[in-house]
């Protein structure tokens, strides 16, 4: 499995809208500002002193905020006094200073952008976005278009420490057979099921009951029926686990000692230990389960 598609097969994130996506701190839109590739990510706060600009996207108005940048060196020059410049002057620096972060901004909403004037004065919007590339911070209209666009799985950033941190419980897997129902039924205890992939057959995780890690990487986990052989107690793996085993797939580590348990459909069939019958490893009940 690829990081996106383990990442689709989590409930919390396959349901997740738009805007849900968009006030995630794992957020990051990829773009290009001129020549250079950038990620777009939420700011930190919303920005005070402003250039309040009214553009439309397609044929819908929006508000855009331009917070003071040393990006936009022209316009930085007079900041401080902008208010004084006639308004087509200064609409016309923006237009060429700002030219690269209007393309980004049309490129990221798939919609032309079109720069109308200064904002009014009163010039409001209750949902508004507070984004940042590199040294450019702006707010944007929060609109369902621009919603939409940016609330991507797409564009949520696999390398976040937030979304990494994000846990799961697991399994080690030892061994997966078959056995009769009516064999199964009748376990007692000291029966012993020989179970010859242990020490032979590497260990497999089984995590939340959606993915395998195994040396091949990152897979999603079907329950086929069979017993399994596991560890006693779940152990904890990481999304950032997760996806690192889906990038460079390794041999899961682990011996089979102390408590085991056997498994079927997800319930607990019997407690146990690994012991040895003649030179197999075997399973040795000791608690079947009803």
């Amino acid at each position: 499995m690829k990081p996106l598609e383990i990442l689709v097969a989590i409930p919390r994130w396959v349901k997740a809208t738009p805007d849900q996506i968009l006030d995630s701190p794992a957020f990051a839109l990829p773009c290009r500002l001129g020549e250079e590739q950038v990620s777009l990510r939420l700011g930190a706060v919303q920005p005070g002193d402003t250039l309040d600009l009214s553009i439309l996207f397609g044929d819908e108005q929006h508000l855009l905020r331009l917070a003071r940048s040393p990006h936009f060196p022209e316009l930085d020059k007079l900041w401080d006094n902008r208010a004084e410049v006639p308004e087509p002057i200064l609409l016309a620096l923006v237009e060429k200073e700002c030219g690269p972060l209007f393309q980004l901004l049309e490129n990221a909403v798939r919609r032309q952008l079109r720069l109308v004037g200064l904002a009014e004065p009163s010039a409001s919007d209750a949902r508004i976005v507070s984004a940042q590339v590199n040294d450019i911070v702006f707010s944007l209209t929060r609109s369902d278009t621009v919603t939409a666009a940016f609330g991507n799985l797409r564009h949520i950033d696999f390398t976040s420490s937030e979304l990494r941190a994000e846990t799961f419980s697991a399994l080690t897997e030892y061994a997966a057979f078959a056995i009769a129902p009516a064999d199964l039924a009748s376990l007692s205890v000291g029966d012993a099921l020989l179970v010859p992939e242990i020490g032979s057959v590497p260990p497999r995780l089984v995590v939340d009951g959606r993915f395998v890690v195994d040396e091949t990487g990152v897979s999603p986990f079907a329950d086929d029926g069979r017993c399994r052989v596991v560890a006693a107690e779940p152990c904890t793996v990481s999304l950032g686990d997760l996806l690192d085993a889906a990038e460079n797939p390794r041999r899961v580590e682990g011996e089979a000692s102390g408590q085991l348990r056997l498994t079927q459909g997800g319930k607990t069939v019997a407690r146990g230990r690994l012991d040895r019958l003649g030179e197999q490893p075997a399973f040795i009940v000791e608690s079947p389960t009803p």
